[in-house]
């Protein structure tokens, strides 16, 4: 296809828009009533009307479609009627032989359109309505051939010809290999041989001669140059353009088009972009899917393709942030930087060619938009006291120019920032005269102030009805009264009498309010956005092997039918607010885990895996399958738990600091603390603490679970003081950071370490200390576990304390048994067993079941998890119960169990020695 390029900006009439107004006067006789001849059906005649929609409003690609392209997609579509449809397509196309014939066909296109000039009109008539999106359409294009020259109709002219010359060359080597019913086509695109237009031809080719010498000479913007057909040549890409839907399920549809544009492309012709609106919608298109995917997202092609894009439509400088966002989530920070600058400097962060300046833009340009965009980089990239600066900046800026929308979108973003990285203190920061916090002083702390921060953001979002951005400050607020406790922020005065605890009431609540955004998202949602998705994935699903002729009477002829494709077209919700819905959900998975429920928790990832997934971030996706392997390691063990992990491997890249990798470590290291390879549990803990290394920004989560584990691989080595060491170090930084949730679970290791070292009367504060924070934050699992170390405690004390460890354990077994995993059932098995053989007024011999049964459902448990220490404690006692019964041949099954798993505690100690030394 040659012809001069049209800048995006405008909208120019070109050989694909002269097609698709064939198609729309098919589809729209003002000739025919009722259902319009060919159509036999109201179903096929609507279909084509879908098609023809979807085709003016997809945005799947940058450049027009080419005919062979157009032909195609009609027989997937057209039924029996493709033949006819294709015909006449092609031999209308054939009639433009001159200026006149082209003046004489949007002339009659007038006549499709309805209005007062449209005259009597019988009442089952097809007339196109002219604000419709079709009749809009079309009057775009009439207007658009009026204002060309006598020139510009003449290029026109050239450039049909050549669009239909380039579909016979690829019909022959395409559609005669791939169908077998494509005899009338060719027959119909060989009439251009014969058609007496000698005169436009040989001006063609001089013209692609002429064009052809331009571009050895010099690289002009319109043609494709050298440098860049070097580096499609080492691209691999599919011929058939059906082919890559038979690949592995991998979710790369979303970027495919890069490899379609490059098909495309032709050293020796022009090119023929799309729309403003359509290129616009692709690369917002392409800005979701590079969030969605992240690292796993094409780069090379995709910078080509943009690239590309930036030559032919120099103007289009949003261009930039998409090469900006390309790098961003590649981990390239100077390309992204540099990027991210250009895009500013040539915009001023506002779009040049149809969008209109928000209200209140002033001279200034966007410079808070810039300065937003620049804190986020250095969030992501782990520079969280830069990108403080910036953000706090960003709010000054925002003040200054009075624009409530960037600013409460800045202080979303600082509540998110100091929820996620670890802040002590923000003095000399946040403490500028125009900081967010200087109403009400920089004395309080962190956590006061994103709560002031958080409630502010809300406020302001809610002013502004920016629905989407009120959905997500409502599930922050739900994050953080999940694990703070509400305090007064004011240290004088009278104060009311409140219960220090969180209240999950108030966290359903904020969750339930989010959730209430997929019945709003109309008010915000962008039409671009919603059509323009839906069109595109329309006209993919077309191209699917499954399916072809839908909803189609006449389609038993054909084979690899599916009537149910267009009934399963996605839905038209905006990717983003599927997104935050789908994170409440997620919220709600991680709210039953720590208040204990495993049941709920597990319920609510598998409806944000099975509901939410495709609309998800790869980085979501990956964390619910996480919480799923998890759950599977705790209940069923690490063998079906691999199994799961290896499945999630395969979907996920397993880049550093990902979950996936994250989980796998997790995995190994329990898995070896419990067969007792203690120097690979090590090792393990080593790379953990790798990971949450200060030089790419420190994760206080992931830094509190390396020490965690530290200290538990000293506490099985033996190494008492060293552990304790490590967990009373580790108790330090969770106070100092507010992390009260990881405060519980380190007073709980305390308390286990000084137990077993001997000195229980040093462990009971700590593990009453851990009950106080689980009451206080509603840790009902971690309650109950605490509860078994202190039943455990007691037991140590002696024998007069058998009671109250027994009564503890009881009171904690419903919630053990009911939601606790196999570790922790196995203990509480195992303690109560031992509080009845420590009780001098229990006799084994006249209740031995009461010892028994908690011992076999112990050992198998234990067994199932491969931890070998407490399996090898449960058939001791076992042991013990048969001898004191004189059955002597289970006494010595039970010991030779014992002694198995002492073995292979053993064992694998050797071996492992062995491959560290090797």
């Amino acid at each position: 296809m040659a012809g001069a390029l049209k800048l995006p900006s405008a909208f120019a009439i070109t050989p694909h828009k002269v097609s698709l107004c064939i198609l729309v006067q098919i589809y729209a006789s003002p000739s025919q009533v009722s259902v319009p001849f060919p159509f036999s059906s109201v179903s096929q005649h609507n279909r084509l009307g879908l098609y023809l929609l979807a085709l003016t409003k997809s945005c799947d690609d940058i450049l027009e479609p080419k005919l062979d392209q157009l032909i195609s997609q009609l027989r997937e579509i057209g039924g029996l009627l493709d033949h006819w449809l294709t015909d006449h397509l092609t031999s209308r196309l054939s009639s433009l032989s001159s200026p006149d014939d082209l003046f004489n066909f949007f002339n009659d296109m007038r006549g499709i359109l309805g209005g007062p000039d449209s005259g009597v009109m019988e009442d089952d008539q097809v007339i196109l309505d002219p604000n419709s999106n079709l009749g809009m359409f079309l009057r775009r294009c009439i207007l658009a051939f009026n204002l060309l020259t006598f020139e510009g109709i003449c290029h026109l002219l050239t450039n049909i010809g050549i669009y239909c010359k380039e579909a016979i060359s690829s019909c022959s080597s395409y559609e005669l290999r791939r169908l077998d019913d494509s005899g009338n086509d060719l027959e119909s695109l060989s009439e251009y041989e014969n058609m007496d237009l000698n005169l436009v031809f040989k001006k063609i080719n001089e013209e692609m001669e002429a064009r052809k010498r331009a571009t050895e000479q010099v690289s002009f913007h319109l043609h494709l140059p050298k440098e860049l057909s070097t580096l499609v040549e080492d691209i691999e890409v599919f011929a058939d353009p059906k082919s890559e839907h038979n690949d592995k399920g991998r979710e790369s549809s979303s970027y495919a088009s890069s490899g379609d544009l490059l098909r495309d492309f032709d050293p020796n012709g022009g090119v023929f972009l799309r729309t403003n609106w359509q290129i616009q919608g692709y690369l917002t298109e392409q800005a979701d899917a590079i969030e969605k995917h992240g690292s796993s997202f094409t780069l090379n092609a995709f910078e080509l393709t943009l690239r590309q894009l930036q030559k032919l439509a120099p103007e289009l400088h949003r261009v930039h942030f998409l090469r900006y966002l390309n790098s961003l989530y590649h981990d390239d920070y100077f390309s992204a930087l540099e990027n991210l600058h250009r895009y500013f400097d040539y915009s001023a962060g506002i779009e040049g060619f149809d969008f209109v300046p928000p209200t209140g833009c002033n001279s200034f340009g966007r410079y808070e938009i810039a300065l937003l965009c620049l804190g986020m980089m250095h969030f992501h990239f782990g520079h969280p006291k830069q990108a403080l600066e910036v953000l706090t900046e960003a709010v000054r800026v925002s003040q200054q120019h009075s624009n409530d929308t960037c600013l409460a979108y800045t202080l979303a973003a600082i509540s998110n920032l100091l929820s996620e990285i670890g802040f002590s203190t923000t003095s000399g920061i946040l403490g500028s005269p125009f900081s967010p916090m200087t109403s009400v002083g920089t004395s309080l702390s962190v956590q006061q102030q994103l709560f002031v921060l958080l409630k502010g953001s809300l406020k302001r979002a809610e002013s502004l009805k920016l629905k989407q951005l009120v959905a997500a400050n409502h599930l922050s607020m739900a994050k953080f009264d999940l694990t703070h406790v509400q305090r007064p922020l004011l240290s004088f005065g009278p104060k009311a009498s409140m219960k220090l605890r969180t209240c999950p009431i108030s966290v359903c609540k904020e969750l339930r309010l989010g959730y209430h955004l997929i019945s709003e998202f109309c008010c915000e949602g962008s039409t671009m956005t919603t059509d323009g998705a839906f069109s595109t994935a329309w006209l993919k699903n077309l191209q699917k092997p499954m399916g072809s002729l839908v909803l189609s009477q006449d389609n038993s002829s054909r084979n690899n039918s599916n009537p149910f494709l267009f009934c399963t077209q996605p839905s038209s919700i905006p990717g983003s607010v599927l997104q935050l819905v789908g994170s409440s959900y997620l919220h709600r998975a991680t709210a039953w885990e720590i208040y204990g429920s495993a049941p709920l928790a597990r319920v609510n990832a598998l409806v944000y895996a099975t509901c939410f997934a495709d609309a998800s971030s790869s980085s979501d996706a990956a964390l619910v399958y996480v919480k799923l392997v998890q759950h599977l390691a705790v209940f069923k063990g690490y063998k079906e738990a691999f199994a799961a992990l290896k499945i999630a491997e395969e979907k996920f890249l397993c880049v550093s600091k990902s979950w996936i990798l994250i989980l796998k470590l997790q995995l190994l290291h329990e898995r070896a603390l419990h067969r007792g390879h203690l120097k690979l549990a090590q090792q393990v803990c080593d790379e953990l603490g790798v990971l949450a290394s200060s030089v790419t920004a420190v994760d206080m989560d992931l830094k509190t679970e390396a020490s965690l584990r530290h200290a538990r691989t000293l506490l099985a080595a033996k190494q008492f003081s060293q552990a304790a060491a490590v967990a009373h170090s580790l108790f330090c930084m969770c106070y100092k950071f507010n992390l009260q949730v990881e405060s519980a679970s380190v007073l709980l290791l305390l308390a286990e370490i000084h137990m077993k070292s001997g000195n229980a009367v040093v462990g009971l504060p700590y593990a009453l200390a851990s009950l106080s924070y689980c009451q206080s934050f509603n840790l009902d699992l971690l309650r109950a576990s605490a509860t078994l170390t202190l039943a455990e405690l007691w037991l140590s004390l002696g024998s007069n304390h058998t009671k109250t460890a027994l009564s503890l354990i009881h009171g904690a077994f419903p919630m053990i048994l009911g939601h606790g995993g196999l570790e922790l059932s196995g203990r509480a098995y195992i303690t109560e067993a031992k509080c009845y053989l420590s009780d001098p007024n229990f006799s084994v011999s006249d209740n031995p079941e009461v010892v028994l049964d908690p011992l076999r459902q112990a050992s198998d448990e234990l067994q199932a998890l491969e931890y070998h220490e407490l399996a090898a404690e449960a058939f001791y006692l076992m042991a013990i119960v048969f001898d004191k019964l004189g059955q002597l041949e289970k006494r010595e099954e039970a010991a030779a169990s014992f002694k198995n798993h002492i073995v292979a505690l053993e064992n694998s100690q050797n071996v492992e020695d062995l491959l560290l030394s090797v």
